[in-house]
């Protein structure tokens, strides 16, 4: 339930326009709902802004559809991250809204973000799916996102090409796996909030993605603040957040 729900729900039973027996059914799934596999948040629309997200991975198909299910039911806003084809097809079984980005395994309803800008960044092609991840992420929570992909270090003439979008960003999110080294460039080329992303994408000396954690954790850019391995939607959700905020 949104916020501005809840008001006017307040208000329609202050005005006497409906029974406080009524209001009482229209709210008593908050704050969460048992629904076996899970516990969902329903409070987590009016505390943070937008609803519980489904992490898909480590849960059966038949769990999503049920989790989503009473998700759709309530709210206008919807994202299940890390999800296969074959269960964004049982979803849309339940709301035809709702459509799949593949790249980031991501199921989402549109919404066509055009607060500020939040730019996601990637050093190579493999870093992709991460970045979808992120910029799915920042779109459905209201924020324009936009990506450049595929500029890393070995060619880096090719971000400095793009230094006029990131000037234009208010959040920029740098996706990296091999050395992790690109979020200190960019970081040192614009002075906007960078969140880093390392990606376990690379060779053994990668170790999942452990070895460009460490570079980023030691950058030497003040502006630069990592997430997770692999987290294209923590870095998208906070990037968004920032990006409110100016």
């Amino acid at each position: 339930m949104k916020k501005n729900n809840l008001l006017e729900l307040l208000e329609q039973v202050q005005q006497k326009k409906i029974s406080v027996t009524d209001a009482f059914e229209k709210v008593k799934g908050l704050p969460y709902e048992k629904l076996g596999c899970a516990t969902l948040d329903n409070h987590r629309m009016l505390r943070h802004g937008f609803p519980e997200v489904i992490f898909c991975l480590g849960k059966t198909k038949k769990q999503v559809v049920e989790i989503a299910k009473r998700i759709l039911s309530k709210e206008d806003t919807f994202l299940a991250t890390r999800a296969t084809r074959d269960v964004y097809l049982a979803v849309k079984k339940i709301d035809k809204r709702v459509q799949y980005n593949e790249a980031g395994r991501v199921i989402y309803i549109p919404n066509n973000g055009n607060k500020g800008m939040v730019t996601i960044v990637t050093a190579g092609t493999s870093d992709i799916p991460v970045a979808e991840e992120a910029r799915i992420t920042a779109q459905v929570m209201g924020s324009k996102a936009v990506g450049i992909y595929d500029v890393g270090v070995a060619g880096i003439h090719r971000i400095l090409d793009k230094r006029d979008i990131l000037e234009k960003s208010r959040v920029i999110v740098v996706i990296a796996g091999m050395d992790g080294a690109l979020p200190s460039v960019v970081g040192g080329l614009v002075g906007k909030p960078i969140i880093a992303v390392p990606t376990s994408v690379g060779y053994g000396a990668n170790f999942g993605g452990i070895a460009p954690l460490l570079t980023m954790l030691n950058s030497c850019a003040s502006n630069v603040a990592v997430v997770n391995i692999d987290n294209g939607f923590g870095a998208g959700y906070i990037a968004h957040l920032i990006n409110i905020q100016n």
